[in-house]
């Protein structure tokens, strides 16, 4: 048999699906690094590429001898799947058994790193799971910070301890009561804040477990690295990034009550005329605004609700 009689097989051009799949698959990294969209798109992208690569692997191509291709299109017997002999058949099943099999080292290899790395970071530390309730609202008089130091969950002991930094603002502009509760935890490091100011021992208060000491705290500061805030909470000073956490509160009949703690970038204003942006709880020393966030797998800006 001559070269020109021998059979040959007609493939395809190669295809831009598999490099459209790796760019999807890039995006999928970065997004869970940067963001959610990012992460969205990139999803939709490999999906996409993904199907149009594996589309092209199931369509076969037949098989045609020099003779065949010199029949004008016309005349050309028509090709059946029996034509097609078995090397088709087997190249197919051994470029998708490769695909697949390198597909699964690659994820076993790099989802569980992958996950023990990015994922605690979008979940948060989980610092506050229980309400806590104050007391009366009484008990915190207007424009004075209190010590309030207690059992977020007394089933659990002393490993649950956990003091905060309230103070009464009095009522906002409509009428509703405000109040800034602040997490005692550096968003250095994680160490014990303390008030700088004097600390009224005598008008210590305890009931139902809730120690309650007022304070002329007009900073707070780290005693570890030397972080420094200011009264309402924003970084003057020191290695932190971001300003104090605060803690969701509500009123319920007559009683302040204490919610889940959420991350602050910078507080503009003071008392009941201050603004926020509320970010979901981040770890110690990560960004919640400005460039730098996007350095940082951060949760993204919002609701803790």
């Amino acid at each position: 048999m001559t070269d020109d009689e021998r059979e040959t097989q007609h493939l395809p051009a190669p295809s831009l699906w598999p490099i459209g799949f790796a760019l999807g698959v890039a995006c999928i990294l970065v997004g869970l690094v940067i963001s959610v969209p990012a992460l969205i798109v990139g999803a939709i992208i490999a999906l996409v590429f993904g199907f149009l690569w594996v589309r092209d692997l199931f369509v076969q191509h037949p098989v045609t001898s020099a003779t065949d291709m010199a029949a004008t299109p016309a005349t050309a017997p028509a090709v059946t799947e029996a034509d097609l002999g078995s090397n088709v058949d087997r190249a197919t099943f051994l470029s998708l058994a490769t695909i697949g099999v390198g597909g699964l080292i690659g994820a076993a290899a790099t989802l569980p790193p992958l996950g023990f790395a990015v994922l605690p970071s979008f979940m948060g530390e989980g610092v506050k799971t229980h309400d806590v309730d104050l007391g009366p609202i009484s008990n915190f008089p207007e424009n004075e910070y209190v010590i309030a130091t207690y059992l977020e969950n007394p089933d659990a002991g002393e490993v649950s301890r956990r003091t905060a930094f309230i103070r009464n603002n009095g009522r906002t502009e409509d009428g509703i009561p405000s109040f800034t509760a602040i997490y005692s935890r550096c968003v250095h490091l994680g160490c014990p804040v303390q008030p700088n100011g004097p600390i009224d021992e005598q008008a210590k208060k305890e009931v139902n477990g809730i120690e309650l000491r007022p304070v002329l705290a007009a900073s707070f500061g780290c005693p570890c690295h030397g972080g420094l805030y200011d009264s309402e909470g924003n970084r003057s000073a020191g290695p932190p990034v971001r300003s104090l956490d605060r803690f969701e509160f509500s009123i319920k009949d007559g009683n302040l009550i204490l919610g889940r703690v959420f991350s602050v970038g910078n507080v503009d204003g003071n008392g009941a005329k201050a603004r926020i942006t509320k970010y979901y709880k981040a770890y110690p020393g990560v960004h919640v605004d400005g460039v730098e966030k996007w350095l940082y797998p951060i949760p993204t800006p919002g609701s803790t609700g």
